[in-house]
């Protein structure tokens, strides 16, 4: 079985231990902190603020009571992930406090999140987001201006959604963002269901669309946004 090593996938190996017959069972802090990361990631993509904040404080507390800053960081890395998955830009608020200790991975995924590439260790990312940096900086150094389509040309290969749609926030925040990669960051909110980034992919594609005068197109979009939230939202 093939593995998908998206950073959330390394939050999981942190966190919880091959439960093999052999070998003793993980603590419970480890399967009730996976289990709470992953609920926060489901709730908060379909749009339900409340029970994703929920989930992430139980993922927190479970973390908390081994004192580890590092995983705590991992935690907040998560959170920080799925929101630049949305469009949501906060600088990765919620870990700069646990920068300090946190290890080289986590300050890189970090930099990388928040568009802030040079310098960076592309070895040190989880792996399908490590082309795209590779492919940036080749672009930067054969041409003036960088060219996007290179930088982005791993973007439509990523197998794993969310780390696609991760992967297209970060891109949008670096300047490498195609109107090509638009379009794939919509359609895989769609395909999956993932209200929140649906929504916000969207209106990005019909602010776009209205700054290039395309009234037809942006009525469009406004009818796909229309349609999404034809469901009372919960989104906050």
């Amino acid at each position: 079985m093939k593995v998908r090593l998206t950073f959330t996938a390394m939050v999981s190996a942190a966190l919880l231990l091959s439960a093999c017959a052999s070998k003793p069972l993980p603590p419970d802090w480890q399967a009730n902190a996976f289990a709470a990361l992953k609920g926060f990631s489901s709730a908060y993509l379909s749009g339900n603020t409340r029970l994703a904040d929920f989930e992430l404080a139980r993922a927190k507390l479970e973390i908390s009571s081994t004192g580890r800053a590092d995983l705590l960081a991992r935690a907040e890395l998560t959170r920080c992930a799925v929101r630049v998955a949305s469009l949501e830009f906060d600088n990765c608020a919620g870990y700069q406090p646990l920068a300090q200790d946190a290890r080289a991975a986590e300050q890189a995924y970090a930099a990388y999140l928040t568009g802030r590439w040079t310098g960076l260790d592309p070895a040190l990312l989880p792996v399908q987001h490590r082309a795209l940096v590779l492919n940036a900086v080749a672009s930067q150094a054969a041409s003036n201006p960088p060219n996007p389509a290179a930088a982005t040309s791993a973007l439509g290969s990523m197998e794993d959604p969310l780390a696609r749609l991760v992967a297209a926030g970060v891109l949008l925040q670096s300047s490498h963002l195609t109107p090509a990669d638009i379009v794939v960051a919509t359609e895989t909110a769609s395909a999956q269901g993932w209200r929140r980034p649906l929504l916000a992919w969207l209106g990005l594609q019909r602010q776009r669309a209205i700054e290039a005068g395309d009234h037809d197109a942006a009525a469009r979009l406004q009818r796909r946004i229309d349609l999404v939230l034809q469901v009372p939202p919960t989104i906050q």
